[in-house]
């Protein structure tokens, strides 16, 4: 019965993303850098909209505290992945008190990550969302500011990336065993762990595009895993699960790590920032695991003697047919997008969810 439950989620779970959506965590990005007393070098970037900005700029402003001399940015200009300004406010009295607003947040689902100094040297951090899109800024908070907005962050990442969910999901699946479950998602935890602090640090450095394709592909090779692991006692993926879990992890690091590069590390806090936004990695996981399994347990008292039936061997296979069907979409359409040749240029990766181009080398 348990199985039937975990088809029907797997079927919700592909049919669910669209192109380019698998990894939702594009937020808005507000900083300002206290210059001396009472000035301020404020930077504003926005998303785009559509593939390489074809849908022009997200609708948002980020309207700076009313002591603020020059309030709202004057101009944007497209940079190839977004819209940025940068401009030199003064703002009298400091920010202390005052209040951020960043204006058509409410009717949008990303988030704008604000990065404030109050004055040189004290930085703090700060997240709006659409449920609360005004920020007033308070007393200095240093690094627990930057430990709940990381950690929200890292929680907000797992959950609406669906590529990472699906494979976790395949593995919940792979693995009856609880004790072995645990131990092998441990293991692809630690794991990504180590690659996005390499990445996100410079130590690695891998184009993103053909890291989200890897990504696809580990999802196609769990999903045949689950077609094919009962036929045999001496798999890998039988006997040894965690290694398999925790090599595909090192995969799946770099994904986030790239993510985590979009929005940026705050400087002087990135060792708190980057536990932190794992933290919330490792916490959005768990709960999508205790609620698959919490759920599937719920099914298994409701679900009739028949459902369960079919719920066996038919029903993994569909789920492992339906998991590896939506991993494959993502694979070609990333492939497809993977590599494009620029005028006067050489190869370059083209980010399939941003448009934003990266040449790997010069004609």
């Amino acid at each position: 019965m348990i199985r039937l439950f975990c088809l029907l989620l797997a079927v919700v779970l592909a049919l669910a993303p669209q192109p380019g959506s698998t990894h939702a965590l594009q937020p808005a990005y507000l900083e300002m850098s206290a210059l001396g007393e009472d000035t301020w070098r404020v930077f504003w970037k926005v998303p785009s909209v559509g593939e390489g900005g074809s849908g022009g700029m997200m609708d948002l402003t980020a309207v700076l505290p009313d002591t603020c001399d020059e309030r709202r940015p004057a101009t944007m200009r497209f940079d190839g992945a977004a819209y940025s300004h940068t401009w030199i406010a003064r703002c009298p009295g400091g920010l202390t008190g005052g209040e951020i607003l960043i204006e058509g947040l409410e009717l949008t689902r990303t988030d704008v990550l604000i990065r404030y100094e109050t004055s040189p040297g004290q930085i703090d951090s700060a997240r709006a969302t659409p449920a609360a899109p005004r920020l007033t800024i308070p007393e200095p908070q240093g690094p627990r500011a930057v430990l709940s907005t990381y950690f929200g962050l890292g929680v907000e990442h797992i959950l609406l990336g669906t590529d990472h969910l699906l494979f976790v999901f395949a593995l919940i699946l792979l693995i009856p065993n609880p004790r072995m479950l645990l131990w092998s998602v441990t293991a692809f935890t630690v794991s990504h762990s180590i690659t996005l602090a390499l990445a996100s640090l410079n130590i690695i450095t891998l184009p993103g595009p053909p890291v989200e394709a890897i990504v696809a592909l580990s999802i196609m090779i769990l999903a045949a895993e689950l077609v094919t692991h009962r036929r045999t006692a001496l798999d890998l993926s039988r006997r040894l699960p965690w290694v398999m879990a925790f090599g595909f992890g090192l995969l799946h690091g770099l994904g986030f790590a790239g993510a985590l590069r979009e929005i940026g590390l705050p400087a002087g806090e990135v060792p708190l920032a980057l536990l932190s936004f794992n933290l919330g990695v490792e916490a959005g996981q768990l709960l999508f695991v205790a609620a698959v399994l919490t759920c599937g347990a719920v099914f298994r008292r409701l679900a009739s003697a028949a459902m369960a039936a079919f719920a066996g061997g038919p029903g993994l296979r569909i789920a492992s047919y339906a998991i590896g069907a939506m991993a494959g979409f993502w694979f070609v359409e990333r492939v497809a997008l993977f590599q494009v040749k620029r005028p006067g240029k050489g190869a370059s990766f083209l980010h399939p969810a941003n448009g934003r181009y990266r040449t790997t080398n010069s004609a």
